[in-house]
């Protein structure tokens, strides 16, 4: 649901005038925070967990806020510090993967510091629910000098971030505010305020601060040390750091962020410090906790960042030894953890499930066009580079058509350096459309200027369809949903020296299959884009759905390599193998289970299109 549309129902008629309370998630609660705060530039590639704050500020008045995507988290940054340039507040939203790609720019933004407040919002994916790793942002920010606000909840998103614009331009200084998936998706009643736009601050016009060059550079690093401490003081006398005190002072727990709320459920008598960040460290306020207790806990998620920090001023902490380090903490996890260091007694054993339900492996979608794709390049036996994408499910069973995968745009670099290895089998990288944008550009005109004997094929299905069919520079569509300048990518291709460019359906499998045969026997570069749009965004597609004929089926089990989830196993056998059904309520007809059936027993059913 809309924030518009949670604000009528509960009495806001716009977001000029909001209700007292809204039902928000937490990236909600962020977007909300950002425009109370003034912001006026937003910028973001779209990354779950964090994709739903700038589809949530983009529903705000334009004349308020400037939302829009970005072709990659670093050009994100980029244009949320050309805004703070000019005096205005800017945010930035990324997952935590996608801080690696802009942290380049933020290492040296943090020695020119804040003109017009700047909010870097990262969240992470304790647990990696849908990430290649769990990396923990809080050690960016001690690496980069900035400090880091960490929400416990939707309400407190909204009032961090309000507070993280301020923090920004009262120290100088990028602030980073730290989501989790938890927190961005888990949706409670927010108490809201009104938007307050500070006066621009005009353009900064000081070359010795914005232009990072050594001399410049070099003059710029004492003040960030200086800004340390400055803002450690600030981190424990701010009302965002609360102290909890509590009956029992056999232990003290010191927590930030979201593992505050699981505290509170697993012990609730035990005392608290809950610090608004873990960068820079409150020492003095947790030294002042830590003398009235007999022992301190911490309790954080991920890397022991603030355990290590604690035991670093000398204060004896545990912490990892009782919580796991990796994946995400919870209730029972705590429970077990204060058991083991004697502070409550052990939960008692669950009884175990007699029935478990059976795994269901993640499929592409019925009808999904990556699906023709990966199973053409299985028929040609080459080497497959891979990279983060809807299409990634191509690496396990039943395609297992994908052998690498890096990182967003790795595929092709990956491929340039199987290829300069000298394989037996031809190489191949593949890649989305969005991530091509994103960062296959770079590495696709190294692997023309390094003359690598590999095929480019580039999936395009008109979307950025992993993180929820947000739109892209070659959708022909802005955040906001209107007409936009739209990328050719064959035409990019040529023009950065590729003479073997090809254009195929992928839903026509024969022409695909042939086409990327001659793509890997040319030598040199090829690039074969398979365009062929979603079948879930913008609007789902359904065609003339397909059938089988049970007689003349096989059981040859062709159409099940392609792992379409509307094709099942029938109760029908063919020489002890069962046959095979399709699902016509799930069915799309696209007919890529009939181009591979070699019996031709798959056909549209004669009803048509409903």
């Amino acid at each position: 649901m809309s924030i518009e549309a949670l604000a009528q129902e509960t009495g806001a008629v716009s977001s000029k005038k909001p209700a007292e309370a809204l039902p928000l998630t937490g990236n909600e609660a962020i977007a909300r925070g950002a425009w109370e705060a003034g912001v006026k530039v937003a910028a973001a590639y779209p990354g779950t967990p964090s994709t739903e704050i700038l589809e949530s500020l983009a529903e705000y008045d334009p004349a308020d806020v400037t939302a829009q995507w970005s072709t990659n988290e670093k050009v994100a940054l980029d244009t949320a510090i050309g805004a703070s340039f000019v005096g205005v507040r800017a945010l930035a939203a990324m997952k935590h993967v996608g801080l690696n790609v802009a942290a380049d720019s933020l290492m040296s933004f943090s020695y020119i510091g804040a003109h017009g407040g700047l909010v870097l919002v990262v969240c992470d994916d304790p647990g990696i629910h849908s990430s290649q790793n769990e990396q923990d942002t809080r050690l960016f920010c001690r690496l980069a000098g900035v400090p880091v606000l960490e929400p416990a909840d939707a309400q407190e998103a909204l009032e961090f971030t309000r507070a993280a614009f301020e923090l920004s331009e009262r120290f100088d200084t990028p602030v980073i505010l730290r989501g989790t998936t938890r927190l961005s998706h888990t949706r409670s009643v927010v108490r809201v305020g009104t938007r307050s736009v500070p006066p621009s601050r005009g353009f900064v016009g000081d070359h010795t601060r914005t232009v990072t060059i050594p001399a410049n550079a070099r003059r710029l690093h004492p003040k960030v040390i200086a800004r340390e401490a400055a803002l450690a003081e600030w981190m424990g006398t701010t009302p965002l750091t609360r102290r909890e005190d509590g009956p029992d002072r056999r232990c003290g727990i010191v927590t930030s962020g979201l593992a505050y709320l699981y505290v509170k459920e697993a012990a609730p008598d035990l005392p608290v410090l809950k610090l608004a960040g873990s960068y820079p460290l409150a020492v003095e306020a947790i030294r002042d906790f830590a003398a009235t207790v007999d022992r301190v806990v911490v309790v954080e998620e991920l890397e022991p960042a603030l355990e290590e920090a604690i035991r670093a001023i000398g204060i004896p902490a545990e912490g990892k030894s009782l919580f796991p380090r990796l994946g995400e903490l919870s209730v029972e996890l705590l429970r077990d953890g204060l058991a083991k260091a004697g502070l409550m007694e052990a939960p008692a054993p669950v009884a175990p499930i007699d029935i478990v339900p059976m795994a269901r492996p993640p499929v592409l979608c019925s009808g999904c066009p990556h699906t023709a794709s990966f199973f053409a390049l299985r028929s040609i036996g080459a080497h497959v580079a891979g990279d983060i994408g809807c299409y990634t499910l191509a690496a396990i069973d039943p395609l297992r058509s994908m052998d690498t995968c890096v990182c967003m745009g790795a595929s092709i670099g990956n491929a340039v350096g199987m290829a300069k290895a000298g394989p037996e089998k031809p190489v191949v990288a593949t890649i989305g459309d969005s991530t091509f944008l994103h960062s296959g550009i770079p590495p696709l005109i190294d692997a023309v200027y390094n003359k690598a004997d590999i095929t480019v094929l580039i999936l395009d299905n008109h979307i950025t369809a992993m993180t929820g069919g947000q739109d892209h520079p070659g959708t022909g569509r802005d955040l906001r949903g209107e007409d936009a300048p739209r990328v050719d990518t064959a035409a990019l291709c040529r023009a950065i020296g590729i003479d073997w460019v090809r254009v195929v359906d992928p839903y026509e499998v024969g022409r695909l299959l042939q086409t990327l045969r001659e793509a890997t026997a040319h030598r040199g570069v090829s690039v074969v884009i398979a365009s062929r749009p979603c079948v879930l965004d913008p609007v789902k597609i359904k065609g003339a759905p397909v059938a089988v004929t049970a007689q003349s089926c096989i059981a040859c089990q062709s159409c099940m390599n392609l792992g379409c989830p509307s094709i099942t196993w029938s109760g029908e056998l063919f020489e002890g193998r069962h046959k095979v059904t399709i699902d016509a309520a799930t069915c799309i007809g696209c007919t890529i289970c009939a181009q591979v059936c070699p019996t031709d027993c798959i056909q549209p059913v004669a009803t048509g299109v409903h």
